[in-house]
């Protein structure tokens, strides 16, 4: 049913401009009972959409796909990507795009219902998800929108009134995702394989126009759309080491070229330091382990190059040289955001070429003694021991002194620390706790979670289970991709 009543939006649908080996048109498939879960208020009133808050039935009509609302064009996008190294053809196969709105600032919002049914590219899937898997996703992305990071957020989560079976019967869901965009890395290997050169060039100028105009008028567009999105990736990579954060699932249709996080399923958080930690059940070999994000970042940015290389030059050695040239500055370039983001969160404010072997000293002796890694930088931010053995180690003394020495202790250093180093993150034992009560009707752990992510750098709240995991907890811990 189309929506008349309501003019508030201001939808377009640009992608659906695109020629049509990029989507499909697509309704999302009606639900029997809709029912509200989620709404953020504060997004909702960030994308112009303040009138949704307060009409509850429309919510749940709206983002269950039972109502379209005006000007929208739903669609379903096709892309192809490496999963785990291997080239798969894939595409929307339980998501639909319904439009981008505009806010009053002019940013644009792709509105996108996920578990919505299915479409062409669904591959024998059923197109629908579980509420379990769609909650893990609001309060992932949202706990990362708080850290700092750039994300893809949620807007709403809605209950379907059906089943959606996965091993076992589970209640079905449907999730409103916000991002820039839902172009991927993925989505260039399919236009690169399965659309003309023309259409290729002509979706190449769309995403330039869109993401990046600034660059349209240089000499190379392609080449230097490969230079901006090398540099959104290091960026997003470096956040994602800040906080301890392992997405699990690096895909190249997972990598958005706006440089955001998107697709929420085996992701977790480190506790324990082990660069090699690995939270995801399909991760066999450690491909996605923490300490591997930036070399998985590098791999996919080649795949990206790869399909950009006959735009980039008509002579085929000139484009990988040139192409070559840009990847060749990830190492030195991450390295030295990384090492920027360490010093700012020991609260170095002038840094120094020694620095170096203290921020790797300090990461050794992590790894050592199998620190917290949230808890030992918001120890230091707040001058205080931390209870892992790393503390009391005599090693660990002599480098702290070194460390204050460093610092001086300086107002400015712990503002620096402070903004940079998180008190609480979502841990995994309670993110699980907060899904399990959820999902069976009780929200109260799920709300605490939310609005103590809501302040996660205040350094005068007193969270302590925030602080601590439970005895061997993440030795068996493993998440799922929720498909």
């Amino acid at each position: 049913m189309i929506q008349k009543n309501h003019q508030e939006w201001n939808l377009r649908n640009t992608y659906s401009d695109l020629p049509d080996c990029f989507h499909e048109k697509r309704l999302p498939s009606s639900v029997i009972k809709p029912k509200l879960v989620y709404f953020n208020n504060d997004l909702a009133k960030r994308m112009n959409l303040d009138f949704l808050i307060d009409d509850t039935f429309l919510i749940e009509n709206v983002f269950s796909g039972n109502e379209i609302p005006k000007d929208a064009i739903p669609i379903a996008q096709a892309y192809a990507g490496h999963q785990f190294g291997h080239f798969t053809m894939l595409g929307d196969g339980r998501a639909i795009l319904l439009g981008e709105q505009i806010d009053s600032n002019g940013k644009v919002h792709d509105i996108q219902l996920k578990g919505s049914g299915q479409t062409s590219y669904s591959r024998r899937g059923d197109g629908k998800a579980t509420l379990s898997s769609m909650l893990r996703e609001y309060i992932m992305s949202e706990s990362m929108h708080h850290l700092g990071i750039p994300t893809a957020r949620s807007l709403a989560v809605v209950e379907t009134g059906e089943k959606v079976y996965r091993e076992t019967s589970n209640d079905g869901a449907i999730l409103t995702r916000i991002s820039s965009s839902h172009i991927r890395v993925g989505t260039f290997e399919y236009a690169r394989h399965f659309c003309s050169k023309e259409d290729f060039q002509t979706f190449i100028n769309y995403v330039i126009n869109r993401h990046y105009p600034e660059i349209s008028t240089n000499e190379n567009p392609p080449l230097e759309l490969l230079k901006v999105v090398m540099h959104k990736q290091i960026e997003l990579i470096v956040h994602w080491m800040r906080v301890g954060f392992i997405h699990g699932v690096m895909n190249t249709d997972n990598m958005s070229i706006s440089g955001e996080t998107i697709d929420y399923g085996p992701c977790a958080f480190i506790n324990k330091y082990d660069p090699k930690t690995v939270f995801s059940s399909i991760d066999m070999h450690g491909r996605y382990a923490f300490d591997n994000q930036p070399k998985i970042a590098y791999w996919n940015l080649t795949v990206f190059a790869g399909t950009l290389l006959s735009l980039i030059s008509n002579d085929n050695d000139e484009a990988m040289r040139l192409a070559k040239k840009n990847l060749d500055d990830f190492p030195e370039e991450y390295s030295k955001k990384w090492h920027q983001m360490m010093q700012k969160k020991l609260g170095i404010i002038k840094p120094r070429k020694e620095d170096v072997t203290l921020i790797r000293n300090l990461i050794q002796l992590m790894k050592d003694h199998g620190a917290d890694y949230t808890n030992t930088f918001a120890a230091l931010t707040l001058n205080k021991s931390s209870n892992d053995s790393m503390f009391s180690s005599n090693e660990f003394n002599d480098w702290k002194k070194q460390w204050k020495k460093r610092i001086k202790n300086s107002n400015n250093s712990l503002k620096l620390m402070q903004k940079n180093n998180p008190l609480t993150i979502p841990r995994n034992h309670l993110i699980e706790s907060a899904l399990d009560n959820a999902i069976q009707g009780n929200k109260t752990e799920f709300n605490e979670l939310l609005n103590i992510m809501k302040n996660c750098h205040d350094y005068n709240a007193q969270h302590d289970d925030f602080q601590s995991i439970p005895e061997g907890h993440d030795e068996s811990y493993k998440t799922y991709c929720g498909t």
